[in-house]
Order: structure tokens, then C-alpha cells, then sequence
């Protein structure tokens, strides 16, 4: 059943109200199921993408539990909107240096990978640390069924943890060769 975006929205808004918090929620195609924008301190929400995303668990869920893990997710990320605050300026400067270089010259030097990696294990701190002020906040409102919300957490950190590892063996098999290149 194609649930309509105004129901998607009321939902993720009923969520964020019963945990108490305050944030507007706004939707947007972004790629991404769902994220927090710290920057303006609000959730936006790709209806595409979370109509999708939910079938794509390896167990199947409600929608409407989907959803609100979720959100209480970004409002983990609003939790920690300080310290993602304070990573805007790296990340600005990663996201320059990606749009400077190739397709082909991003797999083939190692200062990019390594800035790739840095990235990516910011990336997992940063979902980690929302992970875990969800879990803070589901303990304290009971919103979510735990083991629903333990299903989410962990197809959603699998996706950035599978991501990482590919870059990670990239990154070391440049390292590898340019060790070897280095003794020759």
C-alpha cells in the first residue's frame, strides 16, 4: 500500500512530538530514506526513498514502525547536533576536494583515500553516537518494540560499515603497493 506523503509526515511529526522534542520536518529528495540537517535543525524526509527503503529490510516491519525508529534516529543526530556542528568545516573541505577530483583518480591517490576514510569513520561515530541517543530516547518513551528497533539500527550501520570496509581494503591495497614501490 503507497501511503501518502502527508500521513508519512504526519507520523514522523507525531513521533518527534512524543518524545517531546521540536524540530520542523520538511520533505525534500535527498537520496536518503531520511536525515537531520543540523545545519537548519530539521528532519527532511525523501517520500521515494523511505516508501522504498522499507522493503528493502532483510525482515519485514510495519511502515508506521519503520518510520518511527527512524525518527527517533535524527533525533538522536539532534542530540548531538553540537559536535556535528563543530565537523561542518572538515566537511566542507572534503566535500570541495571530492568535487575536484575524477572518478577514476578518487580510487588511485592515496591523500583522497585517506581523506575517504577519515570521512567514513566520522560518518560511523557520528551514526553510533544517533544510534545510541535513540536508544537513550525509546528507553525513556517506549516508542519502539526493541527488537524492531534493533533490526533498523543494525541494517542501517551495516550499510555504512559496508560502504567503509570497501574504501578500507582499497585504501590498504595503495598502501600496500605504494610500501613496495617505496623499497624498490
Amino acid at each position: 500500500m503507497r501511503r501518502p506523503a502527508r500521513q508519512i509526515q504526519e507520523l514522523v511529526e507525531q513521533t518527534i512530538r512524543d518524545v517531546e522534542m521540536d524540530l520542523a520536518v520538511k520533505q525534500e529528495q535527498t537520496g536518503v530514506n531520511m536525515m537531520y540537517d543540523f545545519i537548519k535543525h530539521e528532519v527532511l524526509i525523501d517520500m521515494g526513498r523511505i516508501r522504498k527503503a522499507c522493503g528493502e529490510l532483510p525482515e519485514p516491519m510495519s511502515f508506521e514502525t519503520y518510520i518511527r525508529t527512524l525518527t527517533i534516529h535524527e533525533l538522536g543526530h539532534a542530540m548531538d547536533r553540537d559536535a556535528l556542528l563543530a565537523s561542518l568545516d572538515r566537511a566542507v573541505e572534503i566535500i570541495k576536494a571530492k568535487k575536484l577530483a575524477s572518478a577514476e583518480k578518487r580510487e588511485r591517490e592515496l591523500p583522497f583515500m585517506e581523506m575517504l576514510i577519515e570521512e567514513h569513520e566520522r560518518d560511523i561515530i557520528f551514526e553510533e553516537t544517533a544510534w545510541s541517543n535513540a536508544e537513550l530516547l525509546n528507553g525513556y518513551y517506549e516508542i519502539i518494540e526493541w527488537h524492531d528497533f534493533l533490526k533498523v539500527k543494525e541494517h542501517s550501520m551495516a550499510s555504512y560499515r559496508t560502504s567503509y570496509e570497501k574504501d578500507l581494503n582499497i585504501y590498504q591495497e595503495m598502501k600496500v603497493a605504494q610500501e613496495s614501490l617505496a623499497i624498490i
